[in-house]
């Protein structure tokens, strides 16, 4: 080992000289840069000596995926980037992030290659500059290009991997010459070289390294890629990766570097569906393992990536804002802001969907979260879940599904909020979905207003945005997720300054409108306004009026997708003989002459045809006749009449289903039950698309099989622990299953249930198992699920009135592993079944010897 470790001291003294690396190893703390990390460990501007704290997004257009699905689109890079830049300058995002790939900008000795890729980095970084964002870049990603399609990068990373990146002395050799060429390269934009740009704060080393013990290695390697950086010249901080390799944290916190590296993914990634339920206490805090330590402490803190994945609720991003100040941190990237051109169909990473247009709650909710993480000062603690859910002038509602800043001159909201602004009289920037008492907005995307003077603002209003697949399952460019319509849309605006009769004035390039508001009401199309009271001149303001890091006339928006009528539509899973039925549907492309019509035939029975309402935008509702509402089937469509023409839905397919020539055996079906009809809250055979299984201690793993009767199971299995393997303590393999959706249509029946019926089988005697109940609130309820080995599938009852107050699981599992296991609230209330939409099957580690020890779950149902 020694005589190996001598021989990378030899190479590398072929590129750094004595002299440049004795100066190299010393930290860069003094002054010189932009930034600096003073003693403390705090990241400060160099200028001010106040503390940083920016936040904003990784994106990733000159490279990869990203790079060629432009490409493909005929779409420019240049022109995707401009767009994508000014619509991240509304979010409020001042920090941006990317780890490089340096397998498309390098060969394999690490030379650096002049490139498209390169060039596009540079005309990035420089349209960031003009919008006073703030960079931090990664040199080396380890990554090939290739994710979703077939790898094609050539460079170092193509030839090494992660493991030999660090051991291999050509390697090494590689990315040392690799960084000192990319430090020194001179932006043609912005005419100066990576290490002296004042916009570029600091430069992580590598992302995500894969390391394994002994520890002295690890630590020299990045002491020599830090030392590498340094003897270019360069004065910025060096940060180094520290939370994907939580085991062997002594190498870096030895290690001679200005700053630690975390990510955060606290529900896991790729679940291939939506996640629903509550998953607040899942960001409530980010706890670190070795925060105590005074090495940790001496140093700088960022989160180079975070991301709910495949979640849209947007109500995540600032509670993990808060979190990540508790915690320290001063920077935080979301990964990654979906392009524009991309965004339609979510192809560049299926796990994560961001974009102003295409997810505008979710995007507003980052706008917000970029507030919280500015105001929330670092290290400041705040309660527990639930009672941390509004702190200073923010709010975060689950049930609502809504995150709100209400400030005396900012007041923005991810749905429609009964919230007063603080002071109105004071309000000078506004952001919304939805409506509110300041704005009643009949569309469904994003909108803006800001005070550029008084009695004068600006107005920007984005397309509407209708979801109509789920955006996280499997991927592919020729599957639209996400609809956009042009529309003109009814908005009210309630500000005492303007008026009730103020003057709207389209300023973006094509919009010539011009309007006067009736009783304060006015109708909008996509685009950008001026808006000014009665007298108020607005000859100042002009298309090419600077105004906050934009103009005035700049406006971005995807165009109208071109697919045609949608419907989105999710039957229930019971509805109750005799009760009322009312039932709903997503429904676009429909025009103002147009009908919605709902078709209902009880099985083998009556056919009736009733009108369907809007509810609101896209939304029809109606109610399905008495007469149909006796126990069986209730089988429906949805019919979208335009003049003599029809098209009918599920499917899509012209004609009504009363037609004697309609053959498309597509429909909607409910079943009927009687009050006292079990209802089933998970069935293995037909839910395998919205679960979460999964094995949580080594050497554990899921699969379905058949039950002795022919039914399909859901296998939970442990294998026996591999040689010198401790032995797995607490959960080891779980169950997760929303059901709440499927409460709904038997709302009246829910006081009438009183036990929970668990179908299920296992081959460990004495298994350990326990069944829980997650409410709305995120409160969970367990009852111990006793079974006894046998050939049979064993019908197993629980009392509801068995359930006890008890921690949630927090599964999925989150990637750095170190979170929180579980989660209960101070003071739970009692189990109300109306409140409860998750339940949890969870199985305790067991001492399987020889054969692996197994679980299969069947079904589980109210009784």
């Amino acid at each position: 080992m020694a005589v190996r470790w001598v021989s990378l001291l030899l190479l590398s003294l072929i590129f750094l000289s004595s002299a440049q690396l004795a100066a190299a190893q010393k930290p860069t703390t003094a002054p010189g840069g932009d930034v600096f990390v003073d003693n403390a460990g705090v990241l400060r501007w160099q200028q001010t000596k106040q503390e940083v704290a920016l936040f904003g997004v990784n994106y990733t257009t000159p490279f990869a995926y990203a790079y060629r699905a432009h490409q493909q689109l005929g779409v420019s890079h240049e022109q995707a980037i401009r767009q994508d830049v000014y619509h991240l300058s509304r979010l409020g995002v001042d920090a941006f992030r990317v780890h490089v790939w340096d397998v498309e900008i390098t060969d394999t000795t690490g030379n650096l290659l002049e490139n498209e890729h390169l060039r596009l980095l540079d005309f990035l970084m420089n349209e960031l500059k003009q919008r006073g964002i703030k960079i931090i870049l990664t040199p080396i990603a380890y990554w090939n290009n290739g994710y979703p399609e077939n790898d094609s990068g050539t460079g170092f990373s193509s030839i090494y991997s992660k493991g030999a990146a660090y051991t291999n002395p050509r390697a090494i050799a590689a990315q040392e010459r690799y960084l000192t060429q990319f430090l020194n390269h001179r932006n043609p934009y912005t005419k100066n070289r990576n290490r002296e740009d004042p916009d570029i704060l600091a430069f992580e080393v590598c992302n995500e390294p894969k390391y394994h013990l002994p520890l002295p290695p690890i630590t020299r390697f990045a002491d020599r890629m830090a030392a590498a950086i340094r003897a270019t010249g360069c004065r910025k901080p060096v940060f180094y990766n520290v939370s994907e390799n939580p085991d062997v944290s002594e190498a870096i916190l030895n290690a001679k570097v200005d700053g630690l590296t975390f990510q955060w993914y606290p529900q896991g990634l790729v679940a291939g569906h939506t996640l629903r339920g509550n998953f607040l206490p899942y960001v409530d805090q980010y706890p670190i393992p070795f925060s105590g330590d005074a090495r940790f402490q001496s140093k700088a803190k960022l989160v180079y990536e975070f991301e709910s994945a495949d979640i849209l609720q947007p109500i995540m991003y600032p509670f993990m804002a808060r979190s990540f100040r508790t915690a320290g941190f001063q920077w935080a990237t979301q990964f990654a802001y979906d392009p524009l051109a991309l965004a339609p169909a979510n192809t560049e990473y299926q796990t994560h969907y961001l974009n102003l247009a295409y997810t505008p709650a979710k995007a507003l909710s980052l706008l917000i979260a970029g507030k919280v993480f500015r105001t929330v000062k670092r290290g400041q603690q705040s309660g527990r879940y639930p009672q941390d859910s509004v702190f200073g002038d923010f709010h975060v509602s689950y049930r609502q599904q809504l995150s709100e800043l209400n400030t005396p001159t900012e007041f923005y909201y991810t749905a429609n909020t009964s919230t007063a602004p603080q002071q109105p009289a004071k309000l000078a920037h506004l952001a919304g979905v939805g409506s509110s008492k300041v704005v009643r907005y009949g569309g469904t995307g994003a909108y803006f207003l800001d005070k550029l003077a008084p009695g004068v603002w600006r107005l920007e209003v984005l397309p509407d945005a209708i979801a109509i697949r789920d955006p996280f399952e499997k991927a592919s460019p020729d599957k639209m997720v996400t609809q956009i319509l042009w529309n003109e849309q009814p908005l009210r605006v309630s500000l005492a300054e303007l008026g009730l009769s103020f003057s709207l004035r389209g300023l973006n390039e094509g919009n010539a409108a011009q309007a006067t508001a009736t009783d304060g009401q006015a109708t909008v199309r996509p685009g950008v306004y001026l808006l000014a009271a009665p007298g108020k001149s607005t000859a100042a303001f002009t298309a090419l009026t600077v105004f906050n890091h934009i103009k005035l006339g700049e406006f971005v928006a995807p165009a109208p997708t071109a697919l045609g009528p949608q419907a989105r539509h999710a039957p229930l899973a019971q509805t109750t003989a005799g009760q009322p039925l009312s039932i709903s549907a997503t429904v676009t492309g429909v025009g103002a002459a147009d009908s919605v019509l709902l078709v209902a035939q009880h099985y083998y029975g009556r056919t009736r045809t009733v009108p369907m309402r809007a509810t609101a935008y896209a939304t029809y509702a109606a109610r399905v006749p008495d007469e149909l509402l006796y126990a069986g089937e209730l089988r429906y469509w949805l019919v979208l009449k335009k003049g003599a023409q029809a098209l009918t839905f599920p499917g899509g397919f012209a004609g009504q289903p009363r037609d004697w020539d309609y053959a498309h055996a597509e429909h909607y079906a409910v079943p009927i039950v009687p009050a006292s009809a079990p209802l089933l809250l998970y069935r293995a055979g037909h839910d395998q698309e919205r679960i979460e299984a999964r094995g949580l201690a080594p050497n554990t793993w899921t699969d379905y099989v058949p039950t002795p009767d022919g039914s399909l199971a859901l296998r939970l299995v442990q294998g026996p622990s591999r040689a010198g393997q401790p032995a797995a303590t607490g959960p080891a393999a779980s169950l997760r299953a929303f059901f709440g959706d499927r409460l709904t249509g038997r709302a009246e029946d829910l006081d009438r249930f009183t036990q929970v019926v668990v179908r299920a089988h296992t081959s460990q005697p004495g298994a350990s198992l326990r069944l829980q109940l997650t409410t709305k609130d995120a409160t969970s309820y367990a009852a111990p699920l006793t079974l006894v080995p046998g050939p049979a599938v064993q019908e197993v009852v629980l009392p509801l009135s068995a359930f006890r107050a008890a921690p949630g699981l927090l599964v999925p599992r989150p990637y750095p592993g170190f979170g929180p296991l579980e989660y209960q609230p101070a003071t739970p209330p009692p189990l109300k079944l109306v409140d409860a939409e998750v339940l949890q099957l969870v199985w305790d580690a067991a001492s399987a010897t020889g054969s692996p020890a197994t679980v299969d779950v069947e079904a589980i149902f109210l009784r």
